[in-house]
């Protein structure tokens, strides 16, 4: 991942709506939420949670697919997976103790049986 990449990241999660809506989104695995079950869960007005939504989709944090009448959303694994990982990448790199430092870990949500 490059830095404008990791700073659009950053800047889309640094805002508790646009962030407890991630969370919610990591946590639903890969089945994600509606756009109403999300609406629903946060009490965000429907305007408001659809420009939070751009805004984490154009980060790239957020994918969205259309079934019939309703919108899909889905956090996107492998970037939040990128963005750990440049955060972590040299992590104590100049330190001696190794000891201080665990690599982030990647994230691979199982898939739910229907």
């Amino acid at each position: 991942m490059e830095s404008t990449n990791a700073l659009a990241c950053l800047a889309a999660l640094a805002q508790e709506h646009r962030l407890n809506l991630y969370r919610l989104l990591v946590q639903a695995g890969d089945e994600g939420l509606s756009v109403g079950e999300l609406g629903q869960a946060t009490a965000i007005p429907g305007a408001t949670l659809t420009s939070h939504l751009h805004i984490l989709r154009r980060a790239g944090l957020v994918s969205d697919e259309r079934r019939g009448r309703v919108i899909q959303c889905r956090a996107n694994y492998d970037q939040m997976n990128a963005l750990l990982g440049y955060l972590t990448e040299n992590c104590c790199a100049g330190s001696a103790s190794s000891a201080a430092c665990q690599p982030a870990t990647v994230c691979k949500p199982a898939r739910r049986i229907s």
